[in-house]
C-alpha cells in the first residue's frame, strides 16, 4: 500500500492519476487498484474489477475482511458519506465515482445494505419503494406500477400496504431488495441479501437477480454467507460464475471463476472461515471432486468422529422461565397507539424454557418469532398471559440496538463493577469470541459478524439464567457461527436455558434439543431437529427447505442425537482437512494464520 501520508485526506477521494487508463466505457463497473483505509484502520484493497452487463460476482471473505466497505466504494459511500482514505479509481457506467456523490449515481446504481433498516425513510412500504423513482423525478403515472412490480419480484407484495415500523426484520429485508430494483439500475449491489430470510425470501432473491439480469442486463456484486439456500440443489452451478476472495486484512487473494476457485482454494477458504457450497465442503471434508453423489453415503461414518455429545434435556431441568396463555403483538407506535388497539401475532402460546436444554424457534418471516422474544425478555407487555420466572438476558436481532460502550472492551464491561475481576472477566469473553484484537475499537465502526459476536458476548457476561437470542447467527462467517453456537451449548451445559430464534436450519439441528414451530397466528408443533427434518408439513409452515446435506442425513440416522454427532464431525473433519484450528477449542478469527499472508493482529492496515 501506499505511504499513508501520501493518501487523499479523510473523507475525501483519492485522484485517479496513476490508476492506469480512463475509465472503460462499455464496462457497468470499472474498478483499478483501489484502496481504502477507514479511519479505525481496518480497510480493504487493492482491488481490480471490471464488470460488463449482465455479469455477477461473489464477493467471499471472513467477518472483517471489508466486504461491506467493498461495496460502499463501489457506490460512492466510502468516501462521500464515511471517512476514509481512498486511492485508486471507481467507475459505474463510465462516471467516476471520485466526481460523483451517491445522489448522482442513484439512476444507475441500486443498493440492499447489510442492515436494511438503516435506509428507511418513510413509514408506509410502498411509499419506501416509491422514494427512489420519486427521487430521479418518474413521471407519476409509471410510479404505481413500478413500485407494484418490485415488491412483486421481491417476494413481497403482500406488504404494500403495511408500515415499515411494523414489519420483521426479513420483511423489511424484502422491501429493501424491492427498493434496490425498482429503478432498473445497471449495477446491483447486495450486502448479504438473505441473512434474515425464509425460504420463500431467498427464492425471491434469486428470481429478482435472475428478472434484473434478463430484463436490464444488470450486473451484481452480491456479499453473501448463505450460500447453499442461495444455491438450492445447484449448488456451485447455483452462484455467480466469478468469485472474488478476500483475507482476513482485505486484500484479493483469488478472483476467478467459481468452479476454479472452489476447486483450488476450498481448503483455504474454509481455513478462513468462509462458508461453502456443501458440495464444496464435502470434497475437502471427504476428498474427491466437488458433487461426488457417493460423499453423502460416507457422512454416518463421520459420526463416530465426534466427541461425547451433549445429552438431551428437554423434559428434565427446572423450568426457569415460562409463558402461559400469551397473546403477542406490537402495539402501533405514535399516535396511531391511541387509536388502534394492538393486534396479536401469536395468541395462546404456552413455552416453558428449562435448566439446562437449548430451544429454536422457527416460523416464516413476520410470523412472530422477534416479537415472542421481547414478550418472553419483558421488553414488550403480553396482550394475554403471563410470563413468570427467572430474569432473562436478550441478545436482539440487531446488534447495533444494544451497543452502550465507547471501546468494544467497555461494552462488554457495562453493568459489571469496575475492578480486576471486571477487567479479567472481559477479557475472557472478547478471547472466547475472537474479539480481543479488537478491544479499543469503537463497536459502531466494526462489521456486522463482529458486533453480533460482541452483544453475544455482552450478554453472557452477566451469567443470567436464561438467554434469548434472536437470530444469534445471521450475517456470521464460519468460524463465528461455531463460536456462537458454542457458547449457546456450554451455557446449556452449565445449567441455563437458552432460546434462539434461527433460519439455519443446520444451526438449529446442531444445537438444539427441541425446535417450536410458530405458524398461522400460534404455536404448531414442538419437536426435535430430526422430527421437524421428516415432516414436511411442519416444514412447509415454517417456510424452511433443508439443504441436501441435512435431508440425505435425515434419512440415515436414528435419532436428533445422532444428527447432532454428524454435523459436528463433519465440521471437525472439514476443518482439519483444511488445516483450520480444533474446533473444540475457541478460535481467535484475528489469530487464525491466513494463507496469503499474516495480517496485522489488530487488524489495522500497514504500509
Amino acid at each position: 500500500m501506499a505511504d499513508p501520508a501520501a493518501e487523499p485526506a479523510a473523507g475525501r477521494a483519492a485522484d485517479p492519476a496513476g490508476a492506469g487508463p480512463g475509465p472503460d466505457p462499455e464496462a457497468v463497473l470499472d474498478v483499478a487498484g483501489l484502496e481504502a483505509v477507514l479511519d479505525g484502520g481496518a480497510g480493504v484493497g487493492p482491488v481490480d474489477l471490471r464488470l460488463a452487463p449482465g455479469e455477477q460476482v461473489l464477493v467471499l471473505g471472513p467477518s472483517g475482511a471489508g466486504k461491506s466497505t467493498l461495496l460502499r466504494c463501489l457506490h460512492g459511500a466510502v468516501p462521500h458519506a464515511v471517512p476514509a482514505r481512498v486511492s485508486g479509481r471507481v467507475a459505474v457506467a463510465g462516471r467516476p465515482v471520485a466526481e460523483h456523490g451517491v445522489a448522482a449515481l442513484a439512476d444507475v446504481v441500486g443498493v440492499l445494505a447489510q442492515d436494511p433498516e438503516t435506509g428507511v425513510c418513510l413509514a408506509d412500504v410502498a411509499d419506501e419503494v416509491a422514494f427512489p423513482l420519486e427521487n430521479l423525478g418518474t413521471p407519476p403515472a409509471a410510479i404505481g406500477p413500478a413500485v407494484a412490480a418490485a415488491l412483486g419480484a421481491a417476494g413481497a407484495a403482500h406488504l404494500a400496504g403495511r408500515r415499515t415500523d411494523a414489519l420483521s426484520g426479513g420483511e423489511l429485508q424484502r422491501v429493501a431488495l424491492a427498493a434496490a430494483v425498482v429503478t432498473r439500475p445497471r449495477l446491483l449491489l447486495l450486502d448479504e441479501p438473505t441473512s434474515m430470510l425464509d425460504a420463500d425470501g431467498v427464492a425471491a432473491v434469486r428470481a429478482a437477480l435472475a428478472a434484473a439480469r434478463a430484463s436490464t442486463g444488470a450486473a451484481c456484486v452480491l456479499v453473501e454467507h448463505r450460500l447453499d439456500a442461495l444455491a438450492g440443489d445447484a449448488g456451485v452451478a447455483g452462484l455467480p460464475g466469478r468469485w472474488v476472495v478476500l483475507s482476513a486484512d482485505g486484500r484479493v487473494t483469488h478472483d476467478g471463476p467459481a468452479a476454479e476457485v472452489a476447486r483450488d482454494a476450498g481448503r483455504e477458504l474454509l481455513a478462513r472461515g468462509c462458508w461453502l457450497p456443501e458440495d464444496v465442503e464435502l470434497a475437502v471434508a471427504l476428498g474427491g471432486a466437488a458433487g461426488e453423489p457417493g460423499a453423502f453415503d460416507l457422512l454416518p461414518g463421520l459420526a463416530a468422529e465426534a466427541p461425547p455429545s451433549r445429552a438431551p434435556a428437554a423434559g428434565q431441568g427446572e423450568v426457569l422461565l415460562a409463558g402461559r396463555g400469551l397473546a403477542v403483538g406490537r402495539r402501533p407506535a405514535g399516535r396511531a397507539a391511541r387509536r388502534t388497539a394492538a393486534e396479536p401475532v401469536l395468541r395462546d402460546v404456552d413455552v416453558r424454557l428449562r435448566a439446562g436444554e437449548v430451544v429454536a424457534v422457527v416460523g416464516a418471516n413476520g410470523s412472530g418469532k422477534s416479537t415472542l422474544v421481547a414478550t418472553l425478555a419483558g421488553v414488550l407487555p403480553p396482550l394475554a398471559g403471563v410470563v413468570e420466572g427467572a430474569r432473562p438476558g436478550l441478545v436482539v436481532q440487531n446488534p447495533e440496538h444494544q451497543l452502550a460502550g465507547r471501546t468494544v472492551a467497555a461494552e462488554v464491561a457495562v453493568g459489571l463493577p469496575p475492578g480486576p475481576a471486571t477487567d479479567d472477566r472481559v477479557a475472557a469473553a472478547l478471547a472466547r469470541f475472537g474479539l480481543a484484537a479488537l478491544a479499543d475499537r469503537d463497536p459502531h465502526r466494526l462489521s456486522g459478524g463482529e458486533q453480533r459476536r460482541l452483544s453475544l458476548a455482552a450478554m453472557l457476561v452477566h451469567d443470567r439464567p436464561v438467554l434469548l437470542a434472536d437470530e444469534p447467527t445471521f450475517g456470521l462467517d464460519r468460524h463465528g457461527t461455531a463460536a456462537v453456537l458454542r457458547a449457546l451449548a456450554d451455557e446449556a451445559r452449565a445449567g441455563r436455558a437458552v432460546l434462539l430464534t434461527c433460519h439455519d436450519l443446520r444451526a438449529v439441528a446442531s444445537v438444539a434439543d427441541r425446535v417450536l414451530v410458530v405458524a398461522d397466528g400460534g404455536l404448531v408443533a414442538d419437536v426435535d431437529p430430526l422430527a421437524l427434518l421428516r415432516e414436511p408439513r411442519l416444514l412447509a409452515a415454517a417456510r424452511l427447505r433443508p439443504s441436501r446435506l441435512l435431508r440425505r442425513l435425515a434419512e440415515l440416522v436414528g435419532d436428533a442425537v445422532r444428527l447432532r454427532d454428524a454435523l459436528a464431525a463433519l465440521d471437525a473433519r472439514a476443518l482439519r482437512a483444511a488445516g483450520a484450528p480444533d474446533p473444540a477449542a475457541v478460535p481467535d478469527p484475528a489469530a487464525v494464520p491466513d494463507p496469503a499472508g499474516v495480517p496485522d493482529p489488530a487488524g489495522v492496515r500497514v504500509p
